[in-house]
């Protein structure tokens, strides 16, 4: 197949998505929401649009071309997007990166531009940077999963664990929870989950908290039943300096969820998510009235087929 075609094979196939997908995005009132996903072998992107940007990510393989074909090659798909979806060339913003089933190296930072953008979803607004970071600080695929724990916060007291950059937390707080308790070990995505109260207008510091410390060490400190709804959404694997012991997620989410459930209240709820591809949750073991799998249910329109990460709800 000559370049010219398979330059038309991505044309064709970012037409079709980006109308059907901007169609349903436009009649839901969402502004953030993904396009493409490696949905072509030869076109390995990931293409999400962040209201009048495009934030792109190349999976790197070995596609066999030079470092300056590349480039060619990459300009081609750069006016085939412009072409497309109308959003100028400087609003596209490139990163490469490894892929992943998990967010392991979500706390790698990868350039100091610092560019930081306003944007919004449901009413709320929120941070992103599309240049600095592995992740953009808004996780796109919980967009369901957001709005359904800011419709059960009203007067609950709400533990966010692992909480990046406080989407979940800010949801929260709108849906009106008595206190918010953000926890996590990367002080610059808390300063950062910070930033997205304060944006929101949320600056009350005895309702709203930040704490910075490793989550297994710091379940362990709770007391019993002092949080109502808890989410937690670790990363798969995690061996930061910071942290006493590594994380695996498939061996110590048992230990993880029972020390969340013993800190929530009779019949409080905890939301479990993980981007472990191969999880087993072992119900047996997690002491709990009702685990129900909810993956499908939080699953938003522009991931449909493609998603790689488990929700659950839980009840104490």
């Amino acid at each position: 197949m000559s370049e010219a075609q398979k330059s038309d094979m991505f044309r064709n196939r970012l037409t079709k998505v980006y109308k059907h997908r901007s169609k349903q995005a436009r009649r839901m009132q969402i502004s953030c929401y993904r396009v493409y996903d490696h949905d072509l072998t030869e076109f390995p992107f990931c293409i999400e649009l962040y209201e009048d940007k495009v934030y792109l990510a190349e999976y790197l393989r070995r596609h066999g071309m030079t470092d300056e074909e590349h480039e060619v090659w990459l300009d081609e798909c750069l006016l085939i997007i412009t072409e497309i979806t109308g959003i100028a060339q400087d609003h596209i913003y490139v990163r490469q990166r490894k892929r992943m089933s998990h967010r392991e190296g979500q706390y790698e930072k990868m350039d100091t531009k610092q560019e930081f953008f306003t944007v919004m979803e449901n009413g709320l607004k929120f941070q992103v940077n599309l240049t600095d970071y592995l992740d953009t600080g808004l996780f796109l695929d919980h967009r369901i999963t957001r709005q359904m724990v800011k419709e059960l916060c009203k007067d609950k007291r709400v533990l966010n664990l692992f909480c990046y950059t406080g989407s979940f937390s800010v949801y929260a707080a709108a849906g009106g929870a008595t206190s918010v308790t953000s926890v996590d070990l990367s002080k610059t995505y808390l300063n950062w989950a910070e930033d997205n109260f304060v944006i929101n207008l949320m600056k009350d510091k005895d309702q709203y908290k930040f704490d910075h410390a490793d989550v297994k060490q710091y379940l362990k400190t709770l007391a019993p039943e002092s949080y109502d709804l808890v989410i937690i959404d670790p990363p798969t694997f995690s061996n930061s300096k910071r942290m006493k012991d590594f994380l695996d997620i498939q061996r110590d989410h048992v230990e993880l969820l029972n020390d969340v459930l013993a800190a929530t209240t009779a019949g409080g709820i905890v939301y479990f998510s993980t981007n472990f591809s191969k999880f087993i949750l072992e119900n047996d073991q997690i002491k709990a009235t009702e685990i129900r799998d909810i993956t499908k249910a939080t699953t938003p329109f522009d991931f449909e087929g493609k998603l790689k990460r488990w929700c659950y709800r839980i009840v104490k």
